[in-house]
């Protein structure tokens, strides 16, 4: 079975060094497929921090990583390299692909690349990355968990956290659950949540999930939410189950908190639910 582990803004330069410590516990415990990294992967985009970030995840035990810019992963204060060479120290880290995809029989992740270094915290989805995806969601076979990861949120929970949806947010849902995304996951605003976005969207006609999650390592969590982790498996042909691990100081370890079973519309086409 495939495991996927799920780390969002560990923000490198804040990071707490007990957590990093426990999450490899962790991560050396369940020895995910893949580990998906959703963006904010460093603090300030600093040599060093993307070189700690680089090295964390080589201790991982995991057969491939794929890992997107967020916001913080651009430089904010060298204004010639964020205008001319914005991606540079995340291309040194980890490739040159900032929309990287992996597979296996029981996965398809296709990242999207949602920074924009005119738009500060701000992500958009272009049309051309709308109709990228799509195409390739389309190819997906009927077996495969169809996952599209961006760094900004397609849905958020709280009206004060409207201002961190990504642009395009609506035509990308519509398009990518059409094609058959089963869940699109995402980070940026550190609050792990799962929605039913076929409940919130009137134009969806199948199944489609949002699965946001928390900061991974960084001291930067929020109000009652500790540092957590996303772990995906398959649990049968129609369904996935979601799990979210929190870090408890008292304990020194992640423990799972929540598992939660999403179930799939395995049409690929709009129809009824």
């Amino acid at each position: 079975m495939t495991v996927l582990l799920q780390l969002s803004d560990t923000h490198f330069g804040t990071e707490q060094p007990p957590v990093v410590a426990a999450l490899l516990r962790l991560a050396s415990e369940l020895r995910p497929d893949v580990v998906v990294l959703s963006g904010d992967v460093t603090q300030r985009a600093r040599r060093a921090q993307f070189e700690a970030a680089r090295q964390f995840v080589t201790k991982i035990p995991a057969r491939g990583v794929v890992a997107i810019p967020g916001n913080h992963d651009i430089p904010l204060f060298n204004v010639f390299a964020r205008m001319f060479y914005p991606y540079a120290g995340f291309v040194r880290a980890f490739g040159a692909d900032l929309e990287p995809e992996w597979e296996s029989s029981d996965f398809l992740v296709v990242c999207v690349n949602t920074t924009r270094p005119a738009r500060h915290k701000d992500g958009e989805v272009s049309p051309e990355q709308i109709v990228r995806v799509s195409k390739r969601l389309a190819r997906a076979n009927d077996h495969q968990i169809r996952i599209v990861v961006t760094h900004q949120p397609v849905h958020v929970l709280r009206d004060s956290e409207i201002h961190n949806r990504l642009h395009g947010y609506r035509q990308a849902v519509n398009a990518w659950s059409t094609a058959g995304a089963d869940i699109i996951m995402g980070g940026h605003i550190h609050l792990p949540y799962i929605a039913a976005l076929h409940e919130l969207f009137e134009s969806l006609h199948r199944r489609c999930w949002v699965v946001q999650a928390g900061t991974s390592v960084s001291s930067r969590v929020r109000s009652r939410h500790p540092n957590s982790v996303n772990v995906i498996r398959r649990a049968d042909a129609s369904t996935a189950c979601v799990e979210r691990w929190d870090y408890s100081a008292e304990r020194d370890e992640f423990h799972r908190v929540n598992t939660e079973q999403l179930n799939l519309d395995r049409s690929r086409k709009a129809g009824e639910l």
